[in-house]
């Protein structure tokens, strides 16, 4: 019975030597579904669609990343990565090409291994989405992905011109797509003075409503709409959003744990 009380009396002491703010980011990590997965943000491209540089693609991966974190994600599992690499020494983002996402992908997926997220934010065209100097084709991020991250539930989000075509080889049952565009259409918001490309400001000013990735993906929907609306912007892009029947019954059970800051 001392023993007991002796061991009760020593975790105590050891949970109050914790500060609150260690407490609660225990707390979030093991409560948080997404806690386990591994997570990709790419900035595939640093030209405004006048040709002068933009910042709006890097301006998305650091700040879809920081949301990732606030959703859930651990910080460590979210891998960047840019054509620019060196010059955002502040978020150490690796070069972005297939090749070096793929390898960081597959080696992060081996111990996270709970789900996997992808995002991209770029220009694209009808045969896929600009990625530097080439072009990551939708049949080959399948591959990427399928052969990175097999029987666990994704994430792919591409925000880019024309993004809808990566839908149909994306298609898996454990798998939700959203995409900036349907197959047949260009996007908005990628000037040399745009903080972000329309779509993934609606990415950022939609998720701190959204339930789940369901939710999300219709409220990046509405807003995209209202966005190109009021700027005159079209034909309209008419984001995409997929989501697999495997996953759609049990999309609950990622609900999105958002981390609230320590109590004073």
């Amino acid at each position: 019975m001392r023993r007991a009380a002796a061991v009760i009396g020593l975790l105590a002491l050891l949970f109050m030597a914790l500060q609150p703010g260690q407490v609660a980011a225990q707390a979030n990590r093991t409560s948080s579904p997404f806690s386990n997965w591994t997570a990709v943000v790419v900035a595939g491209d640093f030209h405004a669609h006048s040709g002068e540089p933009t910042e709006a693609f890097d301006n998305a991966r650091r700040d879809v990343s920081k949301a990732l974190v606030e959703l859930g994600f651990d910080k460590a599992a979210i891998q960047q990565f840019s054509v620019r690499p060196q010059r955002y020494p502040a978020d150490s983002p690796r070069r972005a090409d297939a090749q070096t996402i793929y390898d960081a992908l597959r080696i992060r997926a081996k111990t996270a291994k709970a789900g996997c997220l992808f995002y991209l934010s770029s220009h694209g065209n009808p045969e896929g989405a600009i990625l530097g100097e080439d072009m990551l084709r939708p049949h080959l991020l399948a591959a990427m992905l399928n052969d990175a991250c097999p029987e666990r539930p994704s994430v792919v989000v591409i925000s880019a011109c024309f993004s809808g075509v990566f839908i149909a080889p994306l298609r898996k049952s454990d798998r939700l797509v959203l995409t900036a565009a349907r197959p047949d259409r260009a996007s908005f918001g990628c000037g040399e003075d745009d903080k972000y490309p329309y779509f993934d400001d609606c990415f950022l000013s939609s998720v701190a409503k959204a339930k789940d990735f369901a939710a999300l993906g219709a409220g990046v929907q509405a807003c995209v709409a209202r966005r190109e609306k009021e700027t005159g912007a079209e034909p309209a892009s008419e984001p995409q959003v997929w989501i697999g029947p495997a996953l759609r019954p049990l999309l609950p059970l990622y609900a999105f744990n958002r981390a609230r800051p320590p109590t004073p």
